[in-house]
């Protein structure tokens, strides 16, 4: 039985991409680790990194070789400045020397240390091997996969169909929605309950909510700085930012200094239906705007759908309910990281393996099942919640212009979460009794839409609006 942590699913980490950036750069951490473990770390004279498949094909434009640099480097995506990241690679770039892990300098040339290849490993689509020359000649080597929210796994992981790593044991071990259904009518808790006990069996509820307050300043620091960030995004594209200019008219002219006080000014805002559309929108278009920059965001699941979650629950907190604070926000992420790894176990959260639904539709069943559980809802509807709106993400492709995590990327976070409000208030409305596909229907189907789908519509820009629309017109 697969037990995965709230603080697997909820990661902190740099942009653009949890499986094309966040999992490289952790599969290089790993790698330095090993290495160390066996002794020979210190005999290194040179390395090089193979990339392989979607990692490679969309790689340039995901900043992959940029977080296998970060990672070599030593540089921990959930605490290194933002702003020191291009002064450490132009350093490299001129200096053609790479820092191991902060302590061995070794010569390093981008073009060919770093090495793309369009072949796909067999495995999985986002494999890469590190491969190190030792002084006496040897070649060390080891292979590692993305798999997507910034898993990382070896080939040799059992249940390997699945895309599965087996983490510790819990209370209430869960695999399925049935599943979780049935511990909550067997103990009459609520599925934040069930989760949050989970938990409990990894760490002290002191840290439980230390973690979950950090990673929620996380995700509001990343609405902050994208609503009060003007530019243009780079890579290419010239795509603008949009949160900036929604942001100063909607919020008019309320006075505020920091993020928390944010809140409270944008709860005194006019909410007509309009407003309210436009308010979610802003907070999901600015978060995906700071990370397509290399901004900080909370992977939730993936950097590419980092948006959803924090717009559905910035909407419940300054449009639903004014006085909810610390406590809901802590229900809200417990059961959205429940449901986001139901789907993590029975399908994929890799847009390389099963297209954009894997991302914008899995964050959308997360948001709306967390949010129809803080609007009163039974866990039954909760679930209810969650398939409705992964039903209609179904089949969506991954198919991002220039390889780059914008277009259209960054408008499918606003329509991720409208639609997972859409369907909490839908599930409210509905008896769960007459539901007619299950959560764990939903979540096969996915996986089998996933299987049938054309590689060229998993981020791999081989399909698409990739092909669709030249760079030119952009």
């Amino acid at each position: 039985m697969e037990c995965i942590s709230v603080f697997d699913m909820l990661k902190i980490g740099i942009g653009p991409s949890s499986s094309h950036t966040l999992g490289p750069w952790r599969a290089a951490e790993r790698w330095i680790a090993e290495l160390k473990e066996e002794k020979v770390f210190a005999d290194l004279i040179d390395v090089k990194v193979h990339v392989y498949g979607s990692l490679s094909l969309t790689g340039k434009g995901h900043a992959t070789d940029l977080a296998i640099l970060l990672g070599l480097s030593g540089c921990d995506p959930e605490f290194f400045p933002v702003e020191d990241i291009a002064p450490l690679i132009d350093k490299v770039k001129t200096t053609h020397q790479l820092t191991l892990n902060g302590e061995l300098i070794l010569p390093f040339q981008f073009s060919e240390n770093i090495v793309f290849h369009r072949t796909f490993l067999p495995f999985h689509a986002n494999g890469l091997t590190f491969e190190g020359t030792l002084a006496d000649g040897r070649v060390v080597s080891e292979t590692y996969y993305s798999i997507g929210g910034g898993f990382v796994v070896k080939e040799e992981r059992e249940h390997a169909k699945e895309n599965k790593e087996i983490f510790r044991t819990f209370p209430f071990p869960i695999q399925k929605g049935d599943e979780l259904l049935a511990c909550c009518q067997k103990t009459g808790k609520s599925i934040s309950e069930i989760v949050l006990e989970n938990e409990q069996s990894l760490r002290s509820d002191e840290e439980i909510d230390k973690e979950l307050e950090r990673i929620w300043n996380t995700m509001l620091e990343s609405m902050y700085t994208g609503c009060h960030t003007q530019g243009i995004l780079p890579g290419g594209l010239n795509v603008r930012r949009r949160a900036f200019e929604m942001h100063q008219r909607l919020k008019g002219d309320v006075i505020y200094s920091n993020p928390h006080d944010w809140i409270a000014a944008i709860r005194k805002t006019e909410v007509k239906f309009r407003q309210i559309l436009k308010w979610v929108s802003c907070f999901a278009l600015s978060v995906n705007e700071v990370n397509a920059s290399l901004g900080r965001v909370v992977t939730a699941p993936t950097n590419g759908s980092a948006g959803v979650i924090p717009a559905v629950l910035m909407y419940y907190l300054v449009i639903e309910n004014h006085e909810a604070g610390r406590e809901e926000i802590k229900k809200f992420l417990l059961v959205a990281s429940e449901i986001g790894s139901i789907f993590k176990k029975g399908a994929t959260i890799s847009a390389a393996m099963g297209g954009c639904q894997a991302e914008i539709g899995v964050s959308s069943a997360m948001a709306a099942g967390a949010l129809c559980e803080l609007l009163g809802g039974t866990p039954e509807q909760a679930l209810m919640a969650a398939e409705i709106a992964m039903e209609h993400h179904l089949g969506l492709t991954c198919d991002p212009i220039g390889g780059l995590v914008q277009i259209p990327c960054i408008e499918r976070n606003s329509m991720g979460a409208i639609k997972a409000i859409n369907a909490a208030e839908l599930a409210l409305e509905s008896d769960p009794k007459d539901a007619k596909v299950p959560l764990d229907k939903v979540v096969n189907t996915m996986w089998e839409t996933a299987k049938d789908m054309n590689s060229k519509y998993k981020e791999t820009s081989e399909g698409g609006l990739a092909v669709g629309v030249y760079l030119s017109d952009c």
